[in-house]
């Protein structure tokens, strides 16, 4: 996988994400299989009508609301590889704390040569799983802490 360069979305584009996010937010929130929505090319030309899986219409909404909050947004397929630089940088991790968790095998990975490949779906599987014993941890602590009174 290639990294793009990450290019924030211009004052401009923010707020036309924001108006588009505002005037699409008002519709019906039926849980259908898909959403029907028409496209003018160029801006002025002859609408297109063109029916999208209801998933990827919701992926289009979140993009448009990380857009209108002046965030980058990447899209990267699940099956795609990425080098132990690129999965450590999406965990906001050291590279080398990352290649410790592959060596206790807690990520899998492969190797091509002498370099370490990691699936974006298993990054992700890991970050969840992290991401939910740390929130176990807290809860634990919190009960701890109510229980002892200290106030949290």
């Amino acid at each position: 996988m290639q990294a793009a360069a990450v290019k924030l979305p211009s004052a401009k584009a923010s707020e036309e994400a924001r108006d588009a996010l505002r005037a699409l937010a008002d519709l019906p929130r039926r849980k259908t299989s898909s959403r029907t929505v028409q496209v003018r090319p160029d801006g002025d030309g002859e609408p297109i009508s063109v029916t999208v899986p209801r998933e990827a219409f919701e992926l289009f909404l979140e993009v448009l609301g990380q857009m209108a909050n002046g965030n980058a947004v990447t899209i990267v397929p699940v099956h795609a590889e990425l080098t132990t630089q690129q999965a450590a940088e999406l965990l906001n991790v050291s590279r080398p704390f990352l290649v410790s968790l592959l060596e206790e095998k807690k990520i899998p990975c492969r190797l091509v040569g002498t370099h370490r490949r990691i699936l974006v779906a298993d990054l992700l599987a890991y970050k969840q799983k992290d991401a939910l014993e740390r929130k176990a941890v807290l809860d634990e602590l919190t009960a701890e802490a109510e229980k002892h009174g200290l106030g949290y």
